[in-house]
């Protein structure tokens, strides 16, 4: 009788204990997943907050860039298309070599896009001056780091002998290239100041895909008439509408 009261007892007892060890195992793990899933939760909202923050500190930078540089050598016709108006404020930069890039430097931070205006009909004899702007203002480490959409817009397309956008294209990126060679063969000062950024890949041909902002061609036509068919402006205006 004692002996199976002992069994009994003893069964019992190790009941208990099992059960006790049990609950105890379980509301470790409990208490385990209850802290991952705090961790996970931790994480997401900091993830949240910090993409929040970026994005809009990546937003107020570029809407406090309002301004569209309008920018060419002289007689190029920036100033017709400065009389058009958008939502944006365009700023007609002085095309006179010794203002330009004085003028560049003011308001190149404020810069939203560039439209660099070429003449067309002009652009076989001025070429290497074209380029040789188009180049100061693509190697300018303001430019390079904010990385504005640039718009070469091909001006003057009524007239007779104007270049294809195609064209100008292709010739500005020889020119491009053998500017880049040239500069980069110039002499800079000791501590380095001197030298200018390198414009596209060093091992390749220049083109314009290389660059870090989005590089597009169009052609154009402004004239100083108030007839409607000297004005063939809707794809320079569409491309405005696109990044206001």
């Amino acid at each position: 009788m004692s002996s199976s009261e002992g069994t009994a007892d003893g069964s019992t007892g190790a009941g208990a204990e099992f059960y006790h060890d049990f609950h105890s195992y379980v509301d470790a793990m409990l208490q385990k997943q209850d802290k991952a899933v705090l961790s996970v939760l931790v994480a997401v909202v900091v993830v949240v907050v910090v993409t929040l923050v970026f994005w809009k500190l990546l937003h107020r930078g570029k809407s406090s860039r309002r301004d569209v540089l309008l920018i060419g050598l002289c007689d190029s016709g920036k100033t017709l298309l400065f009389s058009r108006g958008t939502s944006l404020t365009l700023v007609d930069l002085p095309g006179h070599e010794s203002l330009r890039l004085q003028f560049l430097e003011r308001f190149k931070t404020a810069a939203r896009a560039i439209v660099f205006v070429v003449d067309s009909a002009a652009f076989q004899r001025e070429v290497k001056d074209v380029a040789e702007l188009l180049y100061q203002l693509l190697t300018d480490n303001v430019v390079l780091k904010n990385a504005p959409p640039l718009l070469i817009a091909c001006n003057k397309q009524d007239v007779t002998m104007a270049k294809s956008a195609k064209l100008i294209q292709q010739q500005l990126e020889k020119e491009l290239n053998t500017l880049r060679v040239t500069h980069s063969a110039a002499p800079t000062n000791l501590d380095g100041s001197g030298a200018a950024p390198q414009l596209g890949r060093k091992s390749k041909e220049f083109d314009f895909t290389q660059l870090p902002m989005k590089v597009e061609f169009l052609e154009c036509s402004a004239r100083d008439s108030k007839e409607e068919n000297d004005a063939n402006l809707s794809s320079l205006e569409k491309w405005l509408a696109k990044i206001a």
